[in-house]
């Protein structure tokens, strides 16, 4: 069954992980179909109904995005809040249209990993500060998946640090 990843990333032209992470997706389109939401609504006026039909076509959807300021980039947010409608997603008389797909967050993060642990920088882990993903999914009934992240790209964004990512991410993306 092939792969809805839905890419959010507000400068693809200034990425260089999530825009190589694509790049890889793109070598293989039989198993992924990457929507990249800036691209799709550069002025981020979202087509509500055409993305739950999207949705609905796809057992397995993954949400790639930089991590940033402890959260998703806003058309994410943007995205979660209009499609994910009462009486579509969720609601007695919805059917649960997101109901059993397998939802996962494939994210770069700019920290290094023990910077988000309790006696790190940051406190807090990443699976504590992505909880309100989870949560969302699974009000939707959706089965929410273990996160993917590649930590680091900040302090070492060289051409081998990224190019390191590429087994772990297709690894990942290819055991949901």
């Amino acid at each position: 069954m092939k792969t809805l990843v839905i890419v959010v990333h507000p400068d693809m032209e200034g990425s260089v992980i999530n825009k190589r992470w694509i790049q890889e997706l793109n070598k293989h389109p039989n198993q992924y179909h990457v929507h990249q939401l800036h691209a799709v609504y550069p002025d981020e006026k979202i087509d509500v109904v055409a993305e739950q039909k999207l949705i609905e076509q796809y057992g397995k959807i993954v949400f790639q995005f930089p991590f940033y300021w402890f959260n998703c980039p806003p058309l994410l947010k943007k995205w979660l809040d209009n499609v994910l409608t009462y009486g579509w997603a969720y609601g007695s008389n919805s059917g649960y249209k997101i109901s059993g797909k397998k939802i996962a967050l494939a994210m770069s993060v700019g920290i290094d990993e023990d910077q988000y642990e309790p006696m790190g920088k940051y406190k807090y882990t990443l699976a504590e500060l992505t909880r309100p993903f989870e949560l969302t999914f699974e009000y939707v009934k959706a089965d929410y998946r273990p996160f993917f992240a590649y930590y680091g790209i900040e302090r070492n964004s060289s051409k081998q640090w990224i190019e390191k990512s590429i087994v772990p991410f297709m690894d990942f993306m290819d055991s949901l």
